[in-house]
Formats: structure tokens, C-alpha cells, sequence
């Protein structure tokens, strides 16, 4: 066998579900559902032995399932000191707006939602300004209440496959 050989066509794979480490599943719970507006789908305190090995002191997790998105929030006990600061973490996740509009309206709803005053933000930052690139694709950025960044874009039909 030719071991610089291409391994052939990748078997085909989506995405199922995020996971999203919190400190406080009920804020987290309620502010996914509001702002994507989902619902709760299900929750566990209870983890097969492979979780709790990849997983060190999770507690509880519920999956919130929104905007085509399944969301899987926990927590951890605190005795978990969390990742070593030298390990990698993904930088953002983008989600998709059908339209400029619609991609305007995430921008507005998250605004609404933190003047609401009913969450607690890790980083109470604003989202960003949209931005509109020289193919038209705008987006913009804006941080959940664990202070993970979420980037919303917009791509014109024009600028597919760029």
C-alpha cells in the first residue's frame, strides 16, 4: 500500500450540535432561547463514563435547539480549574442571515435582548457595526453571555463561492 497516497474521498459529515461551556447553565439556557429563539429540547445530570473522562466535573447539560442549530450548554463543578491557558479554542462560529434584513435584525434583537437587563454577560460588550466587504458580504460580531463571539454574515448570491 502507497502511504503517500491520498486517502480517497472524505466520507460525508455535518454538523450536529455546539457545545458550549457555561458557568451559569440557567442564564445561558435563557438567553439562547430568547435570542435564537428555541427551546430547551432536553437535559442530563447524568454522563457516560467517556463524557466524564472528556469532560472533567460536568454537571449538567441541556441541549437548546434554535435557528437550525443544535446547542449543547453545561456546566462543570467548580472544582474543574478549567483548560490549560497554552490549549487551543475555537476562535468564533459564523451563522448565516438569509438576507442584509434579516442579518440587521440579529444585530437589533441582541441589543434589545441585553438593554432587557435580564441576562448576565461575562463581557457586557456590544456587538459590532455591520460591515459590508467589496463583494457585498456584510456581517457582524457579537459575544453570548459566556463572552463567546458569534460572527452573523450575509452572503449575496453574487459573491457565492468566493
Amino acid at each position: 500500500m502507497d502511504e503517500s497516497a491520498p486517502p480517497g474521498p472524505a466520507p460525508r459529515a455535518a454538523l450536529h450540535h455546539l457545545a458550549v461551556e457555561t458557568a451559569d447553565l440557567d442564564n445561558c439556557v435563557a438567553w439562547y432561547t430568547d435570542f435564537f429563539g428555541g427551546t430547551a429540547a432536553w437535559s442530563l445530570d447524568t454522563f457516560s463514563e467517556l463524557t466524564r473522562q472528556r469532560l472533567p466535573g460536568i454537571t449538567r447539560l441541556t441541549e437548546v435547539v434554535a435557528a437550525g442549530t443544535r446547542f449543547h450548554l453545561f456546566t462543570r463543578s467548580a472544582a474543574y480549574a478549567g483548560p490549560h491557558p497554552d490549549t487551543l479554542q475555537f476562535q468564533h462560529v459564523c451563522m448565516t442571515a438569509a438576507t442584509a434584513g434579516e442579518l440587521r435584525s440579529w444585530r437589533e434583537r441582541w441589543q434589545r435582548l441585553f438593554a432587557s437587563g435580564r441576562y448576565v454577560f461575562a463581557r457586557p460588550e456590544p456587538p459590532t457595526d455591520v460591515v459590508v466587504d467589496a463583494d457585498g458580504v456584510s456581517s457582524f460580531y457579537a459575544l453570548d453571555v459566556n463572552g463567546l463571539e458569534y460572527e452573523f454574515t450575509h452572503i449575496p448570491a453574487e459573491a457565492e463561492g468566493r
